[in-house]
């Protein structure tokens, strides 16, 4: 019997969340073409395995996470060593070690000797897709699109809003979003809300304070391939520098997205007419803090109602197939 060789394996590393998992699709696709015939696993959270094989960047998914943004041990790595580990979770040392821990013949990360430098003041894109170009692998940053979902929105053509965000520095005030939701209301779109499974109590607070319809409040945590559908089939998304915003820009939806403690440059969407990023310059803040950002709460509830009644119009005026119409592009 002849047996057959298995494939050589590249072994990824960006255990890390939603947001990041999105930012990275044009890195991994790099990555795919970069070593054709090889299989791609990717170490990751169990919980975006759906969304991550979607990408059409990858195998597998070995599942790996810790707390925050911590480096997850890989020990329970089973197979022989990879041939190529590729550190996309940071700039190391400690996601360099948990790689070369499994003794791959070849370890790609900013903290190696011979390294790239690492970029901190560039685009997450950016930065990944110029790593891999450092070391002769081409990547995009601008193939970040995922493919439609296969599972149908439940609120097809609705206005969605996110209140909540993994801090308090990136979390809008509820009384703000409740004043657009009222806005958009009286203007005649469908607003659903949404939160994560923490987040019950916030969506709440904003669905009573404007009024919305209970059967419009998705509190919770919605299964992510029904969350990726009902984001993918929204006419726009407003929420805060948060994964959900990454997913609305991976599905061309418009969007309007608040920024504060971290600046746009660095985290926000693709250069679009379908996306609006609202931000106050200043001195970056603390992203993990737990109140407000003092920039975040610069930014008035008129103004992203209007921002947003831009691109809704943008939407319903645009015909079949035309081009998009460039009224807002970035505001500061």
């Amino acid at each position: 019997m002849i047996r057959t060789p298995h494939p050589p394996t590249v072994l990824v590393l960006r255990a890390l969340g939603l947001g990041d998992l999105l930012a990275g699709v044009p890195a991994l696709r790099g990555i795919r073409r970069g070593f054709p015939g090889h299989r791609i696993a990717l170490a990751q959270p169990a919980g975006l395995t759906g969304l991550a094989l979607e990408t059409g960047a990858l195998d597998a998914v070995f599942p790996a996470e810790a707390p925050g943004r911590a480096v997850p041990a890989l020990t329970h790595w089973s197979g022989p060593p990879p041939d190529v580990a590729i550190d996309l979770h940071g700039n190391g040392p400690e996601s360099r070690d948990a790689l070369a821990a499994l003794r791959p013949r070849r370890l790609l990360a900013h903290a190696c000797p011979d390294g790239p430098l690492w970029r901190a003041q560039q685009h997450e894109r950016d930065r990944w897709c110029g790593f891999l170009h450092d070391y002769g692998i081409p990547a995009d940053p601008l193939d970040h699109r995922l493919p439609p979902p296969a599972t149908p929105s439940p609120a097809p053509g609705a206005v969605l809003v996110h209140p909540g965000a993994a801090s308090g520095a990136r979390r809008w005030p509820a009384e703000r979003f409740a004043a657009v939701v009222r806005c958009l209301r009286a203007a005649g779109h469908r607003v659903v809300l949404t939160g994560g499974p923490e987040e019950g109590a916030l969506v709440r607070s904003v669905a009573e304070r404007s009024g919305a319809h209970a059967r419009d409040v998705l509190a919770g945590g919605l299964p992510l391939a029904e969350l990726s559908a009902l984001v993918a089939g929204a006419s726009l998304v407003l929420c805060g520098d948060t994964g959900l915003a990454h997913l609305a820009y991976a599905h061309g939806t418009r969007s309007v997205t608040l920024f504060g403690p971290v600046s746009p440059r660095l985290w926000g969407p693709p250069p679009s007419p379908r996306h609006l990023a609202l931000w106050k310059p200043g001195p970056p803040g603390d992203p993990h803090a737990r109140t407000p950002d003092a920039h975040l709460l610069r930014i008035g509830s008129g103004e992203v109602a209007a921002a947003c009644l831009t691109l809704l119009r943008q939407h319903r005026d645009r015909p079949a197939g035309g081009p998009l119409r460039p009224e807002v592009a970035h505001a500061n």
